[in-house]
């Protein structure tokens, strides 16, 4: 474990109403010179716990829109006020704990690759079992190893790297983490993810609705980001915006057409899921039971992500300003 007085990075982390999640994050955090916690608006007492802990904290003005970007700016800048000649930076959400091991080869691996801007490891989710909904976060955790194209909230960067590209943007209600990580590769910085656990993450999600609602919500970023860098070369989200347009909102629309003209067989071609269905089983690995639970969702987070595609149309039609959508 590293010396804190001898750590050459900082930590930032990010919460809002983590309540014991947020103890965990922090107290995994000693091995740090200094450690920053951005609290967006929280009402159970996390500043104020966080104070007592020996964190540097920062509440945001609550009468400006919250955004984890805006937090992890906030945090970075404090950070570099507090400690100049800090090297590196390790973002962290307050629902996740570093791992003991991680900052020692991570460290290690910038240290020997200059042109690396940020580099992450595997982020696994702690209780895994205790709903479908955060198995699902566990699968969608696995990641390539080695260069990449993007981190996500958990990562350690090159504080000259993050500087260079002027940091998050703040208009992001999420996905803010991949939009950094394309702007970090346009500056001539690489991306990479070590084969070493990096967090344990608590999505806390044991309800239908809130999965849901996360569905929304990454909707609403694939259209974001495919907005903003869905360019060639790029093409940043342009074909999770297309597939979310494609099964959540044309076929469905198509399907009902078609139900509605050509009574009673028209409900045929509702089938069409069905099939998607068995594709994503055949295409998923592990056991049967785990491909087709994973299938499942897989085929109904389409219709969520649709919805989200369309907030974000309607948002940026009617220059409405972005809100969080919240999930837990």
């Amino acid at each position: 474990m590293l010396s804190s007085k001898d750590s050459k990075f900082g930590v930032v982390a990010i919460g809002r109403n983590e309540g014991d999640r947020l103890r965990g994050c922090l107290q995994s955090l000693t091995p740090a010179a200094t450690v920053v916690y951005v609290d967006s608006g929280s009402k159970d007492g996390s500043a104020q716990w966080a104070r007592d802990w020996g964190a540097e904290v920062i509440e945001l003005d609550v009468r400006l829109p919250f955004t984890a970007a805006r937090a992890r700016n906030a945090g970075f800048k404090r950070l570099r006020e507090m400690a100049p000649t800090l090297d590196y930076v390790q973002f962290v959400d307050g629902d996740c704990e570093l791992i003991e091991r991680w900052p020692e080869p991570a460290l290690a691996f910038l240290d020997s690759h200059p042109d690396v801007g940020a580099v992450c490891g595997m982020r696994r989710e702690r209780y895994p079992r205790r709903s479908v909904y955060n198995w699902l976060c566990d699968q969608e955790w696995n990641g390539p190893i080695n260069e990449v194209c993007a981190c996500g909230g958990d990562m350690m960067v090159r504080a000259i790297a993050i500087e260079a590209v002027k940091g998050y943007r703040e208009d992001m209600i999420a996905g803010e983490d991949p939009e950094l990580c394309v702007r970090l590769r346009a500056a001539g910085w690489r991306i990479w993810r070590l084969d070493i656990q990096m967090t344990h993450h608590d999505a806390a999600m044991t309800r239908f609705s809130q999965w849901w609602r996360r569905g929304v919500r990454s909707g609403y970023v694939f259209a974001q980001g495919a907005y903003l860098h869905g360019a060639p070369p790029e093409r940043h989200f342009v074909w999770e915006s297309s597939r979310a347009w494609l099964w959540g909102v044309c076929f469905p629309i198509i399907c009902l057409m078609i139900t509605l003209t050509v009574e009673p067989w028209g409900w045929v071609v509702w089938l069409i899921y069905l099939l998607q269905f068995l594709r994503q089983i055949w295409r998923n690995s592990g056991p049967l039971s785990q491909r087709a639970t994973l299938a499942l969702f897989q085929t109904l987070v389409r219709f969520p992500e649709g919805l989200g595609q369309m907030k974000f149309l309607t948002d940026r039609t009617l220059n409405r300003r972005v809100r969080l959508i919240e999930y837990k």
